[in-house]
């Protein structure tokens, strides 16, 4: 199946997390899809450091970016609605849970509390 990879891997990677990079790489190699939401992208952008461009670019070179439609826009809010005080859902979190669901992928995170939608599925 294919995978989702939230912003927090993504950071883990970008800092040269031995067990992360090697994972992706291992999941690139298998031919399993793996995709990033632009969400994602935007999180990642806005705290790149100098010199991490070339890096970053060759990282998101090996995904492919879903594609956040209105129908995406209706399940995020649906879960910030449900989630959103309950959990502290955050509008990114919805989001990124609502592009996983709609588009039946696995979503691999560090940070599975916050995502306790209980349709999504998780990348072990």
């Amino acid at each position: 199946m294919s995978v989702l990879i939230d912003t927090d891997v993504l950071i883990e990677h970008l800092r040269g997390n031995a067990v992360i990079v090697d994972r992706i790489m291992k999941e690139y190699e298998k031919g399993r899809r793996l995709y990033f939401s632009p969400v994602t992208r935007a999180e990642v952008a806005a705290g790149l450091r100098t010199g991490e461009e070339t890096i970053t670019e060759r990282l998101f070179s090996l995904m492919t970016c879903l594609t956040i439609t209105d129908e995406t826009g209706k399940k995020a809010g649906g879960y910030l609605k449900s989630y959103g005080r309950s959990h502290a859902v955050e509008m990114v979190d919805a989001l990124i849970a609502a592009t996983a669901s709609e588009n039946d992928v696995l979503l691999w995170t560090m940070n599975k509390k916050h995502y306790p939608m209980k349709e999504l599925v998780f990348f072990k």
